[in-house]
Protein backbone atom coordinates (compact mmCIF):
# COMPACT_ATOMS: atom_id res chain seq x y z
CA UNK A 1 0.00 0.00 0.00
CA UNK A 2 1.37 3.72 -0.93
CA UNK A 3 1.11 6.20 1.26
CA UNK A 4 -0.12 9.55 -0.26
CA UNK A 5 2.36 12.27 -0.12
CA UNK A 6 1.55 16.07 0.44
CA UNK A 7 4.03 18.82 -1.21
CA UNK A 8 3.96 21.89 1.09
CA UNK A 9 1.95 23.84 -1.74
CA UNK A 10 -0.82 21.32 -1.57
CA UNK A 11 -0.84 21.26 2.16
CA UNK A 12 -1.16 25.23 2.24
CA UNK A 13 -3.74 24.80 -0.28
CA UNK A 14 -6.45 22.16 1.26
CA UNK A 15 -5.33 24.98 4.55
CA UNK A 16 -7.31 27.45 3.10
CA UNK A 17 -9.70 25.51 1.54
CA UNK A 18 -10.84 23.73 4.95
CA UNK A 19 -10.91 27.62 6.59
CA UNK A 20 -13.74 28.61 3.95
CA UNK A 21 -15.39 25.57 4.50
CA UNK A 22 -15.71 26.54 8.12
CA UNK A 23 -15.85 30.00 8.02
CA UNK A 24 -19.15 29.27 5.72
CA UNK A 25 -20.69 26.73 8.06
CA UNK A 26 -20.16 29.10 11.23
CA UNK A 27 -21.66 32.38 9.01
CA UNK A 28 -24.53 30.66 7.53
CA UNK A 29 -27.20 30.14 10.66
CA UNK A 30 -26.60 33.84 11.08
CA UNK A 31 -27.49 35.16 8.12
CA UNK A 32 -30.76 32.52 8.04
CA UNK A 33 -31.46 34.35 11.68
CA UNK A 34 -30.96 38.22 10.16
CA UNK A 35 -33.24 37.33 6.84
CA UNK A 36 -36.34 36.03 9.20
CA UNK A 37 -35.88 38.39 11.87
CA UNK A 38 -36.03 41.35 9.11
CA UNK A 39 -39.27 39.31 7.20
CA UNK A 40 -40.82 39.04 10.55
CA UNK A 41 -41.05 42.95 11.24
CA UNK A 42 -44.12 44.78 10.17
CA UNK A 43 -44.46 47.69 8.04
CA UNK A 44 -46.36 50.40 8.75
CA UNK A 45 -48.95 50.94 6.22
CA UNK A 46 -49.31 54.62 6.07
CA UNK A 47 -47.88 57.62 8.10
CA UNK A 48 -50.78 59.69 9.58
CA UNK A 49 -51.88 62.17 11.73
CA UNK A 50 -54.59 61.96 14.93
CA UNK A 51 -55.99 64.42 17.34
CA UNK A 52 -58.45 63.62 20.64
CA UNK A 53 -62.20 64.19 20.37
CA UNK A 54 -62.64 67.51 22.35
CA UNK A 55 -65.51 69.42 23.82
CA UNK A 56 -67.29 71.93 22.09
CA UNK A 57 -70.19 74.44 22.35
CA UNK A 58 -72.37 73.60 19.26
CA UNK A 59 -75.64 75.70 18.51
CA UNK A 60 -78.80 74.02 18.13
CA UNK A 61 -81.09 75.18 15.23
CA UNK A 62 -84.10 73.92 13.87
CA UNK A 63 -84.69 73.64 10.03
CA UNK A 64 -87.95 74.40 8.40
CA UNK A 65 -89.26 75.47 4.67
CA UNK A 66 -91.80 77.70 3.81
CA UNK A 67 -92.85 80.90 1.81
CA UNK A 68 -91.99 84.29 1.82
CA UNK A 69 -95.62 86.71 1.32
CA UNK A 70 -96.25 90.21 1.66
CA UNK A 71 -96.42 91.36 5.53
CA UNK A 72 -99.94 93.32 4.82
CA UNK A 73 -101.61 93.60 1.28
CA UNK A 74 -103.58 96.74 0.95
CA UNK A 75 -106.01 96.95 -2.08
CA UNK A 76 -106.53 100.39 -3.65
CA UNK A 77 -109.40 100.73 -5.90
CA UNK A 78 -111.65 103.47 -6.93
CA UNK A 79 -114.16 105.67 -4.78
CA UNK A 80 -115.83 107.03 -7.34
CA UNK A 81 -117.45 105.48 -10.72
CA UNK A 82 -118.79 106.69 -14.22
CA UNK A 83 -115.15 108.82 -14.50
CA UNK A 84 -112.43 108.04 -17.42
CA UNK A 85 -109.40 107.71 -16.31
CA UNK A 86 -106.70 110.10 -17.48
CA UNK A 87 -103.58 109.69 -16.23
CA UNK A 88 -101.78 106.74 -14.22
CA UNK A 89 -98.46 107.72 -12.73
CA UNK A 90 -97.16 104.08 -10.61
CA UNK A 91 -96.41 101.04 -12.18
CA UNK A 92 -95.45 97.40 -10.64
CA UNK A 93 -92.51 97.82 -8.36
CA UNK A 94 -92.56 101.31 -8.16
CA UNK A 95 -92.29 102.42 -4.46
CA UNK A 96 -94.31 105.09 -3.36
CA UNK A 97 -94.93 107.31 -0.35
CA UNK A 98 -98.72 107.48 2.22
CA UNK A 99 -100.90 110.02 0.10
CA UNK A 100 -98.60 110.23 -3.19
CA UNK A 101 -101.18 110.72 -5.95
CA UNK A 102 -101.36 106.57 -8.20
CA UNK A 103 -104.26 107.78 -10.82
CA UNK A 104 -106.05 110.55 -12.07
CA UNK A 105 -109.65 110.45 -12.95
CA UNK A 106 -111.41 113.31 -15.29
CA UNK A 107 -113.04 116.04 -13.03
CA UNK A 108 -114.57 118.12 -15.61
CA UNK A 109 -118.03 117.10 -14.61
CA UNK A 110 -117.10 117.16 -11.34
CA UNK A 111 -115.62 120.91 -11.65
CA UNK A 112 -119.02 121.95 -12.85
CA UNK A 113 -121.02 120.66 -10.37
CA UNK A 114 -118.73 121.93 -7.58
CA UNK A 115 -119.06 125.27 -9.49
CA UNK A 116 -122.80 125.33 -9.07
CA UNK A 117 -122.52 124.17 -5.35
CA UNK A 118 -120.55 127.02 -4.34
CA UNK A 119 -122.80 129.65 -6.33
CA UNK A 120 -125.69 127.69 -4.60
CA UNK A 121 -124.59 128.47 -1.15
CA UNK A 122 -123.91 131.98 -2.05
CA UNK A 123 -127.46 132.59 -3.19
CA UNK A 124 -128.52 131.13 0.00
CA UNK A 125 -126.06 133.43 2.46
CA UNK A 126 -127.54 136.39 0.24
CA UNK A 127 -130.99 135.23 1.60
CA UNK A 128 -130.04 134.35 4.70
CA UNK A 129 -128.10 137.72 5.14
CA UNK A 130 -131.79 139.34 4.55
CA UNK A 131 -133.75 137.13 6.64
CA UNK A 132 -131.60 137.80 9.78
CA UNK A 133 -132.22 141.74 8.97
CA UNK A 134 -135.13 141.32 8.83
CA UNK A 135 -135.57 139.52 12.10
CA UNK A 136 -133.25 142.19 13.92
CA UNK A 137 -135.78 144.83 12.85
CA UNK A 138 -138.79 143.09 13.98
CA UNK A 139 -137.23 142.54 17.29
CA UNK A 140 -137.02 146.30 17.81
CA UNK A 141 -140.31 146.81 16.77
CA UNK A 142 -141.53 143.86 19.08
CA UNK A 143 -142.23 146.49 21.97
CA UNK A 144 -143.37 149.38 19.84
CA UNK A 145 -146.88 147.46 18.75
CA UNK A 146 -146.07 147.87 15.02
CA UNK A 147 -145.65 144.55 14.24
CA UNK A 148 -148.20 141.69 15.52
CA UNK A 149 -146.73 139.01 17.22
CA UNK A 150 -148.02 136.63 14.13
CA UNK A 151 -145.12 138.75 11.61
CA UNK A 152 -142.42 138.86 14.61
CA UNK A 153 -142.89 135.25 14.57
CA UNK A 154 -142.96 134.67 10.93
CA UNK A 155 -139.50 136.58 10.26
CA UNK A 156 -137.49 134.52 13.23
CA UNK A 157 -138.51 131.63 11.13
CA UNK A 158 -137.49 133.05 7.93
CA UNK A 159 -134.07 133.41 9.58
CA UNK A 160 -133.59 130.32 10.65
CA UNK A 161 -134.92 128.60 7.39
CA UNK A 162 -132.62 130.75 5.95
CA UNK A 163 -129.17 129.11 8.01
CA UNK A 164 -130.50 126.18 7.81
CA UNK A 165 -130.45 126.15 3.68
CA UNK A 166 -126.61 127.56 4.62
CA UNK A 167 -126.02 124.87 6.44
CA UNK A 168 -127.50 122.05 3.44
CA UNK A 169 -125.87 124.00 0.83
CA UNK A 170 -122.28 123.84 2.53
CA UNK A 171 -123.00 120.23 3.24
CA UNK A 172 -123.74 119.68 -0.84
CA UNK A 173 -120.54 122.09 -1.52
CA UNK A 174 -118.67 120.08 0.64
CA UNK A 175 -119.77 116.36 -1.32
CA UNK A 176 -118.67 117.54 -4.67
CA UNK A 177 -115.49 118.75 -3.27
CA UNK A 178 -115.49 115.02 -1.56
CA UNK A 179 -115.83 114.10 -5.46
CA UNK A 180 -113.32 116.04 -6.35
CA UNK A 181 -110.87 114.71 -4.18
CA UNK A 182 -111.68 111.13 -5.42
CA UNK A 183 -110.46 111.60 -8.58
CA UNK A 184 -107.28 111.73 -7.26
CA UNK A 185 -106.25 107.92 -6.32
CA UNK A 186 -103.41 108.68 -3.58
CA UNK A 187 -101.70 105.54 -1.28
CA UNK A 188 -103.18 104.57 1.57
CA UNK A 189 -99.96 103.72 3.11
CA UNK A 190 -95.95 103.58 2.07
CA UNK A 191 -95.08 100.82 0.11
CA UNK A 192 -94.52 98.93 -2.98
CA UNK A 193 -97.31 98.20 -5.55
CA UNK A 194 -97.23 94.78 -6.48
CA UNK A 195 -100.26 94.40 -8.88
CA UNK A 196 -101.55 97.19 -11.71
CA UNK A 197 -104.94 96.57 -12.78
CA UNK A 198 -105.62 100.39 -14.09
CA UNK A 199 -105.82 101.37 -18.01
CA UNK A 200 -105.88 105.10 -19.16
CA UNK A 201 -108.74 105.83 -21.05
CA UNK A 202 -110.80 102.94 -18.98
CA UNK A 203 -113.85 104.09 -17.13
CA UNK A 204 -114.34 102.10 -14.09
CA UNK A 205 -117.04 101.73 -11.05
CA UNK A 206 -117.01 102.32 -7.79
CA UNK A 207 -115.09 99.76 -5.52
CA UNK A 208 -112.82 98.33 -8.94
CA UNK A 209 -109.87 97.16 -7.84
CA UNK A 210 -106.80 99.59 -9.32
CA UNK A 211 -103.36 98.52 -7.93
CA UNK A 212 -102.43 96.30 -5.15
CA UNK A 213 -99.63 97.38 -2.18
CA UNK A 214 -97.30 95.50 -0.15
CA UNK A 215 -97.94 98.22 3.61
CA UNK A 216 -94.85 99.22 3.93
CA UNK A 217 -92.45 96.91 1.68
CA UNK A 218 -92.64 94.12 4.61
CA UNK A 219 -92.40 90.84 3.92
CA UNK A 220 -92.51 87.82 6.25
CA UNK A 221 -91.32 83.80 5.94
CA UNK A 222 -94.68 81.64 6.49
CA UNK A 223 -92.52 78.79 8.20
CA UNK A 224 -94.14 75.12 8.44
CA UNK A 225 -92.82 73.96 11.85
CA UNK A 226 -94.43 70.40 12.82
CA UNK A 227 -96.45 70.64 15.80
CA UNK A 228 -93.69 68.62 18.52
CA UNK A 229 -91.51 71.51 17.61
CA UNK A 230 -93.56 74.49 18.17
CA UNK A 231 -92.80 74.39 21.97
CA UNK A 232 -89.46 74.75 21.17
CA UNK A 233 -89.74 78.29 19.31
CA UNK A 234 -91.50 81.83 20.67
CA UNK A 235 -92.19 85.66 19.97
CA UNK A 236 -88.17 87.06 18.83
CA UNK A 237 -86.21 84.19 18.34
CA UNK A 238 -84.15 84.59 15.63
CA UNK A 239 -84.13 83.30 12.33
CA UNK A 240 -81.83 83.08 9.58
CA UNK A 241 -83.94 82.65 6.22
CA UNK A 242 -82.30 81.16 3.05
CA UNK A 243 -83.99 82.00 -0.43
CA UNK A 244 -83.81 80.07 -3.40
CA UNK A 245 -81.63 82.86 -5.13
CA UNK A 246 -79.01 82.20 -2.53
CA UNK A 247 -80.01 85.88 -0.41
CA UNK A 248 -79.52 85.33 3.27
CA UNK A 249 -81.76 87.42 5.64
CA UNK A 250 -81.86 87.25 9.02
CA UNK A 251 -85.39 87.57 11.12
CA UNK A 252 -87.31 87.23 13.92
CA UNK A 253 -90.47 85.30 14.97
CA UNK A 254 -93.61 87.61 15.32
CA UNK A 255 -96.38 85.28 16.42
CA UNK A 256 -97.11 81.29 15.88
CA UNK A 257 -100.53 80.21 14.17
CA UNK A 258 -103.01 79.49 17.10
CA UNK A 259 -104.08 75.96 14.65
CA UNK A 260 -102.32 73.49 13.23
CA UNK A 261 -103.12 71.92 9.72
CA UNK A 262 -105.16 68.89 10.42
CA UNK A 263 -103.56 67.20 7.04
CA UNK A 264 -99.97 68.11 7.38
CA UNK A 265 -100.21 68.33 11.11
CA UNK A 266 -98.01 71.67 11.32
CA UNK A 267 -98.57 74.89 12.08
CA UNK A 268 -97.24 78.16 10.22
CA UNK A 269 -94.77 80.36 12.05
CA UNK A 270 -94.48 83.70 10.94
CA UNK A 271 -91.47 85.41 11.04
CA UNK A 272 -90.76 89.21 10.39
CA UNK A 273 -88.18 90.43 8.26
CA UNK A 274 -86.33 93.26 6.99
CA UNK A 275 -87.98 96.01 4.93
CA UNK A 276 -86.13 95.73 1.20
CA UNK A 277 -88.00 97.91 -0.92
CA UNK A 278 -87.16 98.47 -4.52
CA UNK A 279 -86.79 96.25 -8.14
CA UNK A 280 -83.32 95.11 -7.06
CA UNK A 281 -84.78 93.67 -3.19
CA UNK A 282 -83.21 90.46 -2.78
CA UNK A 283 -86.61 88.76 -1.39
CA UNK A 284 -89.56 88.82 -3.41
CA UNK A 285 -93.19 88.31 -2.34
CA UNK A 286 -94.20 84.40 -3.68
CA UNK A 287 -90.38 82.88 -3.30
CA UNK A 288 -89.97 79.67 -1.66
CA UNK A 289 -87.37 79.68 1.31
CA UNK A 290 -85.59 76.97 3.73
CA UNK A 291 -84.50 78.72 7.06
CA UNK A 292 -83.28 77.69 10.57
CA UNK A 293 -84.09 78.66 14.43
CA UNK A 294 -81.61 80.13 16.49
CA UNK A 295 -82.27 77.85 19.36
CA UNK A 296 -79.14 78.85 21.84
CA UNK A 297 -76.18 76.23 22.23
CA UNK A 298 -75.11 72.86 24.01
CA UNK A 299 -72.32 70.93 24.62
CA UNK A 300 -71.20 68.77 22.39
CA UNK A 301 -68.40 66.28 21.40
CA UNK A 302 -66.57 66.91 17.93
CA UNK A 303 -63.64 65.50 15.84
CA UNK A 304 -61.90 66.95 12.54
CA UNK A 305 -64.75 66.46 9.54
CA UNK A 306 -61.48 64.80 7.79
CA UNK A 307 -61.46 62.17 10.50
CA UNK A 308 -64.72 60.99 9.68
CA UNK A 309 -65.19 58.43 6.57
CA UNK A 310 -68.31 57.62 4.81
CA UNK A 311 -68.60 53.59 3.84
CA UNK A 312 -71.94 52.05 2.58
CA UNK A 313 -73.91 55.34 3.63
CA UNK A 314 -72.48 54.69 7.34
CA UNK A 315 -69.99 57.13 9.29
CA UNK A 316 -66.90 55.88 10.52
CA UNK A 317 -63.51 56.93 12.41
CA UNK A 318 -60.26 54.93 13.02
CA UNK A 319 -58.93 55.35 16.36
CA UNK A 320 -55.28 54.82 17.53
CA UNK A 321 -54.41 52.14 19.23
CA UNK A 322 -51.29 52.42 22.07
CA UNK A 323 -49.78 49.47 19.98
CA UNK A 324 -50.23 52.09 16.88
CA UNK A 325 -52.51 49.83 15.19
CA UNK A 326 -56.47 51.81 14.28
CA UNK A 327 -59.79 50.37 14.72
CA UNK A 328 -62.64 51.23 12.68
CA UNK A 329 -65.33 52.31 14.87
CA UNK A 330 -69.03 52.97 13.26
CA UNK A 331 -69.91 56.69 14.90
CA UNK A 332 -73.43 58.48 14.67
CA UNK A 333 -72.65 61.96 13.57
CA UNK A 334 -74.38 65.19 14.04
CA UNK A 335 -74.24 69.23 13.93
CA UNK A 336 -71.44 70.87 12.10
CA UNK A 337 -69.42 74.09 12.84
CA UNK A 338 -66.83 74.89 10.33
CA UNK A 339 -64.24 72.26 9.70
CA UNK A 340 -65.56 70.18 12.56
CA UNK A 341 -68.08 67.47 13.33
CA UNK A 342 -69.91 66.39 16.25
CA UNK A 343 -70.06 62.53 17.18
CA UNK A 344 -73.41 61.56 19.27
CA UNK A 345 -72.23 58.11 19.69
CA UNK A 346 -69.61 55.23 19.50
CA UNK A 347 -66.34 57.58 20.26
CA UNK A 348 -65.41 57.84 23.92
CA UNK A 349 -64.40 61.66 25.24
CA UNK A 350 -60.50 62.27 24.60
CA UNK A 351 -59.82 58.90 22.41
CA UNK A 352 -56.88 59.50 19.42
CA UNK A 353 -58.61 59.02 16.19
CA UNK A 354 -56.69 59.55 13.07
CA UNK A 355 -57.13 62.70 10.48
CA UNK A 356 -54.64 62.56 7.72
CA UNK A 357 -54.82 59.60 5.64
CA UNK A 358 -58.29 58.38 7.30
CA UNK A 359 -59.27 57.62 3.94
CA UNK A 360 -57.22 55.20 3.02
CA UNK A 361 -56.80 52.65 5.96
CA UNK A 362 -58.63 49.76 7.02
CA UNK A 363 -59.40 48.35 10.30
CA UNK A 364 -56.56 46.80 11.97
CA UNK A 365 -53.75 48.79 9.90
CA UNK A 366 -50.27 49.45 11.37
CA UNK A 367 -49.91 53.44 11.14
CA UNK A 368 -46.74 55.36 11.87
CA UNK A 369 -48.08 58.52 13.93
CA UNK A 370 -46.56 61.91 13.42
CA UNK A 371 -47.74 65.37 14.83
CA UNK A 372 -49.82 67.97 13.09
CA UNK A 373 -46.80 70.00 12.96
CA UNK A 374 -44.26 67.68 11.73
CA UNK A 375 -46.16 66.47 8.74
CA UNK A 376 -46.59 70.00 7.82
CA UNK A 377 -43.14 70.73 7.81
CA UNK A 378 -42.61 67.11 5.51
CA UNK A 379 -44.80 68.40 2.89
Amino acid sequence: MKKLLLTPASAIVMGVLAACAAAALLAAPKSSAADDKKAAAPKPALTVTSVRASPARLPIKLAANGNVTAWQEAIIGSETGGFRLTDVRVNVGDVVKKGQVLAVFSADSINADVAQARAALQETRANAAEAAANAARARTLATSGALSAQQISQYMTAEQTANARIAASQATLSAQQLRLKYTQVVAPDSGVISARAATVGSVVGVGTELFRMIRQGRLEWRAEVIAADLARLKPGTTAVVKAANGAELTGRVRMIAPTIDPQTRSALVYVDLPTTMGPNAPFKAGMFASGQFELGTSDAMTVPQQSVVVRDGFSYVFRLNADQRVSQLKVQTGRRLADRIEVIGGLKPDELVVVGGAGFLNDGDLVRNVQAGAAVAAK
